[in-house]
């Protein structure tokens, strides 16, 4: 030890800051609703389209609690049945009593009721019933209840999945994705999962100078097999909270998936790290669709051009229909004010397709080329470039920590074709 030069203590990193976890879905199970009214039927199917149910399997039956004891008297019961009731709240514990006799021990069962009587609730609950609900009522509220069924009590918070898209090819989807994730990593101290989906040609190993032997070509490969323990061995280090599934980049042969072969992966990876990264090929096929409908957050990005506000606006559309009660879709607008390129302006873009600006950066080829050529985010090749911020307020947004405040103003610099006009 110096005189001169006493030792310093260990510098100790500040805590990670909260951020919003993921909507856990409900897992594989089977559901039978029974109800009195056309309505109510129609509020059951709709709570199919929320995302938290892609996996459940559900048929609707009339007939209320009457329905369902004549029903299960010869066929046996599902993991979850729904019933309607209208009767007066004395009759409603004697009749579910005669549904109980009928019904599995492992059944459970939701009861919609048109009647708001605290002492009938309590009573229900009592004698087993797993939610009474007061109609009317809206698809999220029943869709949360069997969320919240189906969650282990007491369970560990899930990690939040991002999927960045690029509206276009070349468009810089991938350079965003990685420097949003960088941001969150070293802004707000969470560990974050880059996932490189585009396993012919994925860029975040180059992006991060990292070579790694295995990723997520042999979380895919494994198939049945891949657990939290393979995935750990697969995942490689890129900087301080940030790992990488890296792409093999290599065309020895095709890579062509079915619609749900990146759902367990992508679950596990949620149970591992707060925050997943998902870096979206610009394709089109059934697995793309289905990892864009269950994701927390979509983020498309695209250049300020016409090619890009079609797709985009064609994107927007399709996830819309995948997602009707999520919010809507990110837009973040890269390569702004490209030399001599007539542009659309951003928040003119945003609105055509009906998107949540998030951000809008500019072009500045010698930065992002040298940051690309060494292997490096933007922030390590220049800590005071303006676009870090941009990067910034994005990871904020799509953590759930700010919300969107327009990301900036831009001029319209050409006008809109009639293409995108709401027709009469």
């Amino acid at each position: 030890m110096s005189f001169l030069t006493p030792d310093q203590p260990p510098k100790v990193e500040e805590p990670a800051a909260e951020i919003a976890s993921g909507a856990r879905l409900v897992p594989r199970i089977t559901i039978q609703a029974f109800c009195e009214h056309s309505q109510t039927a129609q509020l059951v199917e709709s709570a199919m389209h929320d995302r938290r149910m892609s996996k459940v399997a559900l048929t609707t039956h009339n007939g209320g609690i009457d329905g369902a004891v004549e029903t299960y008297k010869a066929n046996p019961t599902p993991n979850l049945i729904v019933v309607e009731t209208t009767l007066p709240p004395e009759e409603i514990p004697q009749a579910l009593g005669r549904l109980a006799e009928v019904c599995d021990a492992s059944t459970r069962v939701i009861v919609l009721g048109h009647v708001n009587d605290v002492l009938l609730y309590r009573e229900l609950i009592r004698s087993g019933i797993s939610e009474y609900i007061v109609l009317p009522a809206s698809a999220q509220d029943i869709v949360t209840s069997i969320t919240e069924l189906y969650s282990a009590e007491g369970a560990a918070p899930i990690g939040r999945t991002i999927g960045f898209v690029s509206a276009k090819g070349g468009s810089g989807g991938s350079t965003v994705a990685h420097n949003v994730a960088w941001s969150i990593a070293t802004t707000l101290r969470q560990d974050c999962l880059i996932v490189d989906m585009d396993l012919p040609f994925g860029t975040a190993g180059l992006n991060f100078n990292q070579d790694p032997p295995h990723g997520l070509a042999d979380a895919v490969l494994a198939s049945q097999k891949v657990d939290q323990t393979m995935l750990d061995r697969l995942m490689s280090k890129a900087a301080a909270h940030i790992n990488l599934l890296t792409a093999p980049a290599m065309l020895d042969r095709t890579w062509d998936f079915e619609e749900r072969d990146f759902e367990q992966i992508i679950e596990i990876c949620q149970k591992s790290v707060p925050v997943v990264i998902l870096d979206i090929p610009h394709t089109w096929n059934a697995w793309t669709r289905q990892t864009l409908a269950s994701l927390d957050e979509v983020v498309i990005v695209a250049e300020p051009d016409l090619a890009n506000l079609r797709n985009a606006k064609n994107l927007v559309d399709a996830i819309k229909v995948m997602r009707p009660s999520e919010n809507a879709t990110g837009l973040v607008i890269n390569k702004q004010n490209l030399p001599r390129r007539p542009e659309i302006g951003a928040v003119e873009f945003a609105n055509s397709v009906e998107c949540r600006l998030l951000g809008q950066i500019g072009f500045d080829a010698a930065l992002f080329g040298t940051a690309a050529n060494n292997g490096q985010m933007i922030a390590e090749v220049s800590a005071n470039s303006k676009v870090n911020e941009v990067y910034r307020s994005i990871g904020m947004q799509v953590t759930g920590r700010q919300a969107g405040h327009g990301a900036g103003k831009s001029a319209s610099l050409l006008k809109l074709p009639t293409l995108f006009k709401k027709r009469a």
